[in-house]
């Protein structure tokens, strides 16, 4: 199966599904990933890469990349990155700002918005598409490549 699904009772959930990505990142992949994330305004991509970066071992505030388009974390040896893309005007922005220099084996990047910077970000190796469902959110995960299928295939596992 190339997918896992969940309902997400609250924000705790969407937060603990965050961190148990990270579980998997640290102790099956141990290899950095690009995560794609998808999910209209308060769906919990915030929330969920909050939970990821705590579960990298960050313990202090983490915030939405919103008006700086990148957040870093270096959680050493892991270096953690959440873009939000929403305000990018050409993805030839990217560029500028040294894209390239932020994906490599130990980066883990969680990009908000990836249509924006189509043509200049990394394939993603999972999708995380997050909607509404009443007062609480479903998550679906869809592998893209063999590193987001040997995630789904653990949290199927859990």
């Amino acid at each position: 199966m190339n997918q896992y699904q969940a309902n997400l009772e609250n924000e705790q959930a969407t937060t603990a599904l965050g961190s148990l990505i990270a579980q998997a990142v640290k102790k099956q992949l141990n290899h950095g990933v690009v995560a794609y994330l998808n999910g209209d305004l308060g769906a919990g991509k915030t929330t969920l890469t909050r939970g990821f970066v705590q579960g990298m071992g960050h313990d202090s505030h983490v915030k939405s990349p919103t008006y700086t388009l990148v957040e870093p974390y270096d959680l050493a040896p892991w270096q953690v990155y959440h873009f939000d893309l929403y305000r990018l005007a050409d993805p030839e922005e990217l560029e500028y700002m040294g894209i390239r220099d932020y994906f490599n084996e130990n980066s883990c990047s969680f990009i908000e918005w990836p249509q924006r910077g189509e043509g200049m970000i990394p394939a993603p190796d999972f999708i995380i598409n997050l909607s509404y469902s009443g007062e609480q959110r479903e998550v679906e995960l869809i592998a893209q490549s063999s590193l987001g299928e040997q995630l789904v295939e653990w949290l199927n596992a859990q």
